[in-house]
């Protein structure tokens, strides 16, 4: 199990068994100015773009909550709110920019890399990230809850040397847990499997998703649980937070993060830091910083190699080495993440 020191710990809420989260998913802000509206910035609303760039605007109130009232440079704010530079064309910017399309094995099903599989469950978010990576994938024709999830679970039955299973999306937790259920007793038959990793960024944007029947769930499956969650800034984690990881890893799952370096957001080596502290408090181990994955419409987010390297001497030099997540940059082709 990993722990930290008592005085590091992030005190757990119990306000999370409260809400539904179905409800406070339908209640999401959807609207760039009453977003800004809502931290005290609605005199920017003329800067929004007049379109979405295809890619609309959605981020739970739970989450506008912990940003910074009245800060246009809030590292929350920024990571949601559109901006008139991802409507630019930039050079080496592309729609598939990790190679997602030419790494389909089965309907809604990747296979990118040795002994792992990825699963399209899901094409719903409850926050659309601005940086996404999939913000252009077709998620109408390549999802793999179509047909009762068969062609994926066909695929995984023929190819015994698959032994992990990855949940991905959108978000595989936008699905409702019957919906999760049906998937796993797909799997109950497949014997060479013996690993399932969930990557979800509810847990952190909407941690009342964390509810009794998700965690029973859970808790049944006979499968190694490893649950990748997806937090950039420390300010992202707040005591719902603590308590949702919590009771993940009670339920048996051990609990992972990954971030994506960006530009005005996290490009520091103490808010790095402090992230890495933070997850740790909330009983999370820092997994992957990614390099940006150059999606059309993120530029203005990108970091440079020479500046993302600096930041990782720093690190090492704070931290104990358990809190430095590895530097990586994902290639379309590769057989792995490449470490930088």
């Amino acid at each position: 199990m990993i722990t930290a020191s008592p005085d590091a710990r992030i005190t757990p809420s119990p306000s999370v068994t409260h809400t539904d989260w179905r409800q406070s998913w339908r209640d999401a802000v959807t609207d760039g100015g009453e977003l800004l509206a809502m931290v005290g910035l609605q005199h920017l609303a003329g800067r929004l773009p007049l379109a979405d760039a295809g890619f609309p605007l959605r981020v739970p109130r739970g989450f506008v909550a912990r940003m910074r009232h009245g800060d246009p440079r809030d590292p929350l704010l920024l990571q949601v709110l559109p901006q008139l530079a991802e409507l630019e064309q930039v050079a080496g910017f592309v729609t598939d920019a990790v190679g997602d399309l030419d790494a389909r094995a089965a309907h809604g099903l990747l296979h990118k890399y040795q002994g792992r599989a990825l699963l399209i469950a899901s094409g719903s978010c409850a926050i659309n990230c601005r940086y996404c990576f999939r913000r252009h994938f077709p998620y109408g024709e390549e999802i793999a809850a179509a047909g009762q999830w068969r062609q994926a679970i066909e695929h995984l039955r023929e190819d015994t040397s698959i032994s992990e299973l990855i949940l991905s999306g959108g978000d595989p937790l936008a699905l409702a847990t019957p919906k999760l259920e049906e998937l796993s007793h797909g799997l109950r038959e497949l014997k060479h499997l013996i690993r399932l990793r969930i990557h979800s960024r509810l847990p952190v944007v909407l941690p009342e998703r964390i509810d009794a029947p998700l965690l029973d769930w859970l808790g049944r499956l006979p499968l190694q649980k490893v649950v990748v969650l997806h937090a950039n800034h420390a300010n992202e984690l707040d005591a719902d937070v603590a308590t949702a990881c919590a009771r993940l890893r009670d339920a048996g799952a051990t609990l992972l993060n990954q971030s994506v370096l960006l530009r005005g957001i996290n490009d520091d080596a103490t808010v790095l830091a402090d992230l890495s502290e933070r997850l740790f408090a909330a009983s999370v181990l820092p997994y992957y910083l990614h390099q940006l994955d150059r999606v059309e419409g993120t530029a203005h987010f990108e970091v440079t190699d020479a500046r993302a390297l600096a930041l990782m001497d720093a690190l090492r030099t704070r931290l104990p080495g358990y809190l430095v997540p590895k530097l990586v940059r994902e290639v379309g082709g590769d057989c792995s993440k490449r470490p930088l």
